[in-house]
């Protein structure tokens, strides 16, 4: 979700470092939002485009299709769209794991090596939840488990495909994500208020630093992005 808390700061950012086009996919259009980021810096050319992560592959493709005729190269696929709600349980596995599988086997058919693509990048947003569960919303937890070790999987796939993958795990970031939320079969009613008395950064803090680790291009990077630092993180089989 571009245009969400971590989203839309990540994307002013982007904006800021002056790639030539930022694409936003997203669920719900926000004109001021995208009128912002234009208005930034107007050598970027920035387009929206609606669209929900839970559609099937073929779907997705045929979006890809329309934006790759529009702008010929694409060189990163950010997947940042979650939720966070495990009362939403096939929801929450759908949006968060699926949703990124998805939308990075639709664009294999246009980046993989082996079908003549030229390569890619995709940094995979997932959570350090990922290798450190807030275990009263398990689901959400395991969601982002299993987007990371797809992105592990995908790094270490890059010499045949030639595309490349890193993870970007933010910590607690303050957006309205973590304000409210249901922790699963409510064990912990007060689950937002408990994680929030622990040290946070704000969106910006996370965005700077996402920049940061899309600058250094690292495949197979665990980038650990909490409390306004940028981390690698060392993971051990």
């Amino acid at each position: 979700a571009g245009l969400g808390g971590i989203g839309l700061d990540t994307s002013r950012e982007i904006v800021k470092s002056g790639p030539k086009n930022l694409v936003i996919l997203d669920r719900i259009e926000n004109p001021t939002a995208i009128a912002e980021l234009k208005a930034i810096n107007p050598k970027v050319t920035v387009t929206f485009y609606p669209y929900d992560v839970t559609v099937s592959v073929a779907e997705t493709t045929k979006l890809l299709k329309t934006i790759f005729a529009s702008l010929k190269t694409i060189d990163l696929l950010i997947n940042g769209a979650g939720i966070l709600d495990d009362y939403q349980i096939e929801r929450t596995i759908a949006v968060n794991f699926t949703g990124t599988v998805n939308t990075t086997t639709a664009i294999m058919e246009f980046w993989d090596k082996r079908k003549g693509g030229p390569g890619g990048v995709i940094a995979n947003i997932c959570s350090v939840t990922g290798f450190n569960s807030i275990y009263q919303v398990p689901v959400y937890s395991a969601s982002k488990a299993a987007a990371l070790s797809f992105t592990n999987s995908l790094a270490r796939l890059a010499p045949i495909t030639g595309v490349t993958a890193y993870s970007i795990n933010p910590g607690i970031t303050r957006t309205p994500l973590v304000h409210k939320f249901n922790s699963w079969l409510d064990v912990e009613p007060r689950v937002a208020e408990l994680l929030l008395e622990h040290p946070t950064q704000t969106t910006q803090e996370c965005a700077q630093n996402f920049v940061k680790a899309i600058e250094a291009n690292k495949n197979g990077a665990i980038w650990k992005l909490d409390l306004g630092r940028l981390d690698a993180i060392e993971w051990t089989k």
